[in-house]
């Protein structure tokens, strides 16, 4: 079961991070209208590379979102931010739903 499509309000945009090149961050092609919940509170997460660093947005999608660390994310109020951290939620089995959650700068 994924997480109900009714409960992503919101919709962002996410520039997927390819990797580093000679001249700096390289992104693939944007998708636009990406259905999410986001939540604009500070929080503490680690990186990954494990520092402790803050967040400033933590967003909900559906499964499978290609968004990657470093990823470039356009919020609904225009804010460009930076995806910290990416965790998949899957719970095979149980009745809970499956979602992507994000941890933006």
């Amino acid at each position: 079961m994924n997480v109900p499509r009714w409960l992503l309000r919101h919709r962002i945009k996410v520039e997927p991070y390819l990797g580093d090149s000679a001249y700096g961050p390289q992104y693939g092609p944007p998708v636009e209208d990406v259905p999410a919940l986001v939540a604009e509170t500070i929080r503490t997460v680690r990186d990954r590379e494990g520092r402790e660093v803050t967040s400033t947005a933590q967003i909900i999608a559906e499964p499978g979102l290609n968004c990657p660390a470093e990823s470039r994310i356009t919020l609904p109020d225009g804010r460009t931010t930076r995806a910290i951290s990416v965790a998949q939620h899957t719970a095979p089995g149980l009745p809970v739903p499956q979602s992507t959650e994000v941890s933006a700068e």
